[in-house]
């Protein structure tokens, strides 16, 4: 058995920085877990070998679809993570590539609708505009399957760019749409999003500011262009999350929709780093995910680390006792779904969780 126990992170200046890394590492030092901050320009089997490694790669993902050099370090992170098949990787590359492509993650998130039973979670029309124009069809097509307000937001989700949305009144706000995007109905949820941040088995939900309610129906008010950061970070204050007077006020999340929520992604994304967004419908209290993001910020939850570490050792634990199982460290991966399922911390079964709401909130 591997005694000493080394953890690799591979993360962006800015994301390691935000994490503090180095607090966490001293942390996991006091456990008789060693850190190490993975140099994707160098060899990664010189800094190796790896229990674990955890990364967030979105950025570099994204870089490789047209630059060269970033395709080069992606290669050499899928060519480790290929020839080491015992490493723990948090999170698989094609889970996440699925996150980064909204018309993806949106299908992903009309699925929770059917998934979870008493129709507690809803999901509002939307439709994807992949060409670089749009059509008169098109337009026609949304006037007719979409009840205004709709928002706009880029195909891609990650990088600056896809903060950048719109909030769409009429049929002649239609034209500024910038495709490739998703145009959605717009729900009231009286300026609050619930941002649920899962790490393996737990979740923590922190309430942050979002936007205000709107008259349902088309208008011939302007397009509101914003940015994301601007209204639902922690810091955020814009005129777009201050309520009128007479509008109602948020609901509450229920706890088991929530938990269902993850449960459901969990599995079908087969991830462990990951946030939820979440508003509730003022109107009907039904619950809605409006976007799934790929290893967040996790402002806001003070038990980051603490959990983080409790899942790490979990894995660990877990990766140890199939190895004396099975013999020799080195011995190739067998059974692949089942293996991929371990290795990601992800729970070998999808349970159903049915939500227990409360009286006030009615479907």
């Amino acid at each position: 058995m591997q005694t000493r126990r080394r953890v690799g992170f591979c993360l962006n200046d800015k994301k390691r920085k935000r994490m503090n890394l180095e607090a966490f590492a001293e942390l996991c030092r006091n456990r008789g877990i060693e850190v190490i901050q993975i140099d994707l320009n160098q060899p990664i089997a010189v800094q190796g070998p790896f229990d674990v490694i955890i990364h967030k790669l979105s950025d570099v993902m994204v870089d490789a679809e047209h630059d060269s050099q970033s395709q080069q370090l992606l290669e050499r992170f899928e060519g480790y993570t290929a020839g080491h098949p015992r490493t723990v990787l948090l999170d698989p590359l094609p889970a996440m590539r699925r996150l980064l492509d909204r018309f993806a993650s949106y299908r992903i998130m009309e699925g929770l609708q059917t998934a979870i039973p008493g129709e507690w979670v809803c999901s509002p029309p939307y439709m994807e505009i992949n060409s670089m124009e749009l059509s008169e069809k098109q337009l026609d097509r949304a006037q007719r399957s979409l009840p205004f307000p709709i928002i706009c937001k880029t195909r891609v989700a990650h990088g600056s760019s896809s903060h950048e949305m719109s909030l769409i009144f009429g049929p002649a706000g239609l034209w500024d749409a910038r495709p490739p995007c998703v145009l959605q109905s717009f729900i009231n949820h009286s300026a609050v999003l619930h941002k649920v941040f899962v790490v393996g088995g737990a979740h923590f939900t922190v309430e942050r500011p979002s936007l205000k309610n709107f008259p349902r129906g088309h208008s011939d008010r302007k397009t509101i262009f914003f940015n994301s950061h601007d209204v639902s970070k922690p810091e955020s204050s814009s005129h777009l999350t201050a309520l009128d007077e007479e509008a109602a006020l948020p609901r509450p999340p229920c706890d088991d929709v929530i938990a269902a929520i993850v449960t459901e992604l969990r599995a079908e994304l087969g991830m462990s780093l990951f946030g939820v967004d979440v508003i509730v419908n003022t109107e009907t209290g039904r619950h809605t995910v409006i976007d799934i993001n790929i290893f967040p910020g996790y402002e806001g939850v003070p038990q980051f680390f603490s959990a983080l570490l409790n899942h790490i050792e979990a894995l660990l634990q877990e990766k140890e006792g199939a190895c004396e199982t099975r013999g020799s460290p080195e011995h190739p991966t067998q059974g692949g779904e089942v293996e991929s399922r371990r290795v990601t911390g992800t729970p070998p079964l999808k349970t159903s969780v049915t939500p227990t709401l409360p009286p006030s909130a009615t479907p």
